[in-house]
């Protein structure tokens, strides 16, 4: 789990590269842009609008990941 949290760390610090809080459509268009995994994809598509620091993001994505099952 640990690690899963340093990976999603590092893809977000490539995201926010310059930047100090990202609008969900902005934060969807750079990972897009990166070729981030589509895990990454599905859960930056959760979140709601609004403007995001990067450790808010990392929280959402983090509680996003533990509450949503797998898919089979």
């Amino acid at each position: 789990m640990a690690e899963d949290r340093e990976m999603l760390e590092t893809l977000l610090d490539t995201l926010f590269i310059g930047e100090e809080r990202l609008s969900v459509a902005e934060l969807r268009r750079r990972a897009v842009a990166e070729g981030m995994p589509p895990d990454v994809l599905q859960s930056v598509g959760t979140l709601p609008e609004g403007e995001y620091a990067q450790d808010e993001v990392l929280d959402a994505l983090h509680t996003h990941a533990v509450m949503t099952p797998p898919a089979p």
